[in-house]
């Protein structure tokens, strides 16, 4: 079974921590990965090379493989250079993910130069899109992206009220590729609408994997409560 079937309808949970967040360790987002396992997800998406090696000797799962690196010069951070695709080909993952938005790239070129450029080092190499509009999808598919992600939905300056829902219902209707459903999939409500759409898989990523998050949603009801309750007090 290819990778592509393993990952039909599935699971993908995002086992991520960067260097500020409390969890930022590999030997930490090896057991999440783990974890994430054991809870029925059928695949992982992990971030640099430490990660995934990691990762690697606690599951045997298909990998979505990126690099995350801030450039003061773009707003493309997710896989931005040849050079993070050279590291994540060498270390072994199923799947390089990257951005494939219209943003200018850290080192000048388009994304049609970039993608054209590492599909031409890495012809078996299987790639998918992160994009955050239908435009930036159906280009993506045109230059040969092998899925496509809606994994940026809402995080370009251009697609602030994108609807993550919403840009998946589109690219599905227009594009042929797979397409995963990703960026704010947080509830199984979410993961099982998406499927239905027709979503070839979910990634879900903060909703799992990263307890200061979730933390803040529940402390926000309790604040709520706090704050109505006080109110009431006043009233009577």
């Amino acid at each position: 079974m290819d990778i592509m079937e393993k990952l039909r309808q599935k699971l993908i949970v995002s086992c991520q921590a960067l260097e500020d967040e409390p969890l930022h360790s590999p030997y930490i987002m090896s057991k999440m990965a783990l974890a994430a396992k054991q809870g029925g997800a059928s695949g992982i998406r992990a971030n640099t090379v430490q990660d995934i090696q990691a990762i690697k000797k606690e599951v045997n799962l298909p990998i979505i493989g990126i690099i995350k690196k801030d450039f003061a010069n773009s707003g493309v951070f997710i896989t931005p250079t040849v050079h993070e695709v050279d590291e994540l080909y060498k270390e072994g993952v199923d799947i390089i993910a990257f951005d494939a938005t219209g943003q200018e790239r850290p080192d000048g070129i388009s994304f049609k130069t970039f993608f054209s450029d590492i599909k031409a080092k890495y012809p078996d190499q299987l790639f998918m899109a992160d994009i955050s509009t239908l435009e930036e999808g159906i280009h993506a598919e045109k230059m040969g992206i092998d899925i496509v992600a809606s994994t940026l939905a809402g995080y370009t300056p251009y697609s602030k009220h994108t609807v993550p829902m919403n840009l998946v219902t589109d690219l599905i209707d227009h594009l042929s590729v797979p397409v995963i459903a990703e960026g704010n999939f947080d509830s199984p409500e979410k993961v099982k609408k998406a499927l239905q759409l027709g979503a070839h898989a979910v990634v879900v990523g903060s909703a799992i994997t990263r307890p200061q998050i979730i933390t803040e949603k529940f402390n926000q009801a309790v604040q709520e409560f706090d704050n109505n309750t006080a109110e009431r007090r006043v009233k009577e």
